[in-house]
């Protein structure tokens, strides 16, 4: 079976490494500490204190889970045969909406450290498949849930 690989900076992965640890560490040592509280409490069948800690518990084992998983089959991203005026993984672009000029800036990154409100948008989305490859000064349409958008690429980074 081939296991999908995870693409990331390595700011990226030290993120990734940080949560990990304060949810191995610290989040673990709360809950347990809450479940130990909630049995105390006496009948677990109506106990939503209770509940609420294994409820975290299941999802923080989840999340430990897959960042382990994510870590264990990450790729560094390297842009090194890359022509450093080409949008890439990694990179951060600055394009225009055309024709008003509303200028937006986002780093194209691996899925595993998309946070769109911070900017950093997944080599997977519709926006990054659509910039990926072109250089500076190209003209590219973006398709967007809100119908197509054309844009001009006027920085990478």
């Amino acid at each position: 079976m081939i296991e999908k690989v995870y693409p990331m900076t390595l700011e990226g992965k030290a993120k990734l490494e940080e949560e990990l640890e304060f949810l191995k560490t610290v989040k673990r040592k709360e809950i347990v500490e809450r479940i130990k509280i909630a049995r105390s409490f006496g009948d677990l069948s109506e106990n939503s204190e209770y509940e609420s800690a294994k409820d975290e518990q299941a999802f923080v084992e989840g999340r430990v889970t897959t960042i382990e998983n994510m870590l264990r089959f990450s790729e560094i991203i390297d842009n090194s045969n890359t022509a450093s005026d080409e949008v890439a993984l990694g990179r951060k672009v600055t394009f225009i909406e055309l024709p008003d000029g509303e200028e937006e800036e986002y780093s194209i990154v691996g899925s595993a450290e998309a946070d769109p409100f911070e900017g950093l948008i997944s080599n997977d989305s519709p926006i990054a498949k659509a910039l990926i490859g072109k250089k500076v000064g190209s003209e590219v349409t973006l398709e967007t849930p809100g119908g197509d958008m054309l844009i001009k690429i006027v920085n990478i980074s």
